[in-house]
C-alpha cells in the first residue's frame, strides 16, 4: 500500500504506507479555525509509516489537556500537512487528505470529539462514537 498527498502549491508531498490507526474529527473552536469549516477531519498515522518531502515550518500552542500541539505546514502555500506532540512522536496526526485516493474510506471519521462545540446544523451520523470534549 501506498498513498501519496501533496500541499495545494505542491511543494510539500507525502508518502504513507499504511492505512491509519484511526481517524476523527474534531469540532473545537481551534479546529474550526484551522479548517474555516465546521470541523477538521485527522488520520492519526504510525510515524513510521509516513514520510513528508519538502520545506516545512512550525507553530505551537498548548492544548487543554496541557500537551504542546505542534502543527507543520507548508512553507510556500501554508495547507496545514500535520500536528504532533512533540513529548509523543510515535505518531502524526495527519491533516492533509490525499484527494487522489482511490480508497476514500480510509479516511472516513469513527470518532467525533470536542461535539460540545459542534456547530447547531451539522448532524453528526447516528453509527459513530462521540465524545463532549477530547478523550483522554
Amino acid at each position: 500500500m501506498e498513498i501519496l498527498g501533496k500541499c495545494q502549491c505542491g511543494q510539500v508531498s507525502y508518502v504513507l504506507t499504511n492505512k491509519p490507526l484511526k481517524v476523527f474529527a474534531c469540532h473545537c473552536k481551534e479546529c474550526q479555525k484551522l479548517s474555516t469549516s465546521p470541523f477538521s477531519i485527522t488520520a492519526v498515522i504510525a510515524s513510521e509509516d509516513i514520510t513528508f518531502q519538502g520545506e516545512l515550518k512550525h507553530w505551537s500552542r498548548k492544548a487543554e489537556s496541557g500537551n504542546t500541539n505542534t502543527a507543520v505546514f507548508c512553507a510556500d502555500c501554508g495547507n496545514r500537512i500535520y500536528h504532533f506532540n512533540p513529548d509523543d512522536t510515535s505518531t502524526v496526526k495527519l491533516k492533509l487528505k490525499p484527494v487522489d485516493c482511490a480508497d476514500d474510506i480510509l479516511f472516513e471519521p469513527q470518532i467525533h470529539v470536542w461535539v460540545s462545540e459542534k456547530v447547531s446544523w451539522y448532524q453528526i451520523p447516528s453509527h459513530v462514537t462521540c465524545f463532549e470534549k477530547q478523550p483522554y
